[in-house]
C-alpha cells in the first residue's frame, strides 16, 4: 500500500469513527439512541459507506452524500418527511465535529 493510499484510508477511518461517535455517544447520543429506528441506522450506514470511499472529504462532499442518501430514502422508505428532514439536518450539523476529529 503506498503512502497516499494509507493516508487516505486513515482519514476515511477517522471520519467514520467521528460520525459514529457524534451520533451515538455523549449528550446527543442518548437522545439519538432513543429516536433511532431501523431506517435511520440504515441511512447513516449508507452515508458512512459513501464517506469511506471519498479520498479527501470536505464539507460540500459530505453534505452532497447526505443529500443523495436522504433523497433516496425519501423515495424508497416509508419515512415521514419531518423525520427525514430532521435526520438530514442533524447529519449536516455534524460536519464541524467530524472535521475536528479528522485533524
Amino acid at each position: 500500500m503506498d503512502k497516499k493510499k494509507a493516508i487516505g484510508t486513515g482519514i476515511g477511518i477517522a471520519a467514520l469513527a467521528a460520525i459514529g461517535t457524534y451520533f451515538l455517544t455523549g449528550k446527543r447520543g442518548a437522545k439519538n439512541r432513543e429516536a433511532i429506528k431501523g431506517w435511520t441506522l440504515k441511512m447513516k450506514g449508507e452515508v458512512l459507506e459513501k464517506v469511506e470511499k471519498v479520498k479527501k472529504l470536505d464539507k460540500d462532499d459530505y453534505e452532497k452524500i447526505v443529500d443523495d442518501v436522504a433523497e433516496r430514502y425519501g423515495k424508497l422508505e416509508k419515512v415521514s418527511a419531518a423525520e427525514l428532514k430532521r435526520l438530514t439536518a442533524e447529519m449536516k450539523k455534524a460536519w464541524d465535529h467530524i472535521r475536528k476529529e479528522m485533524k
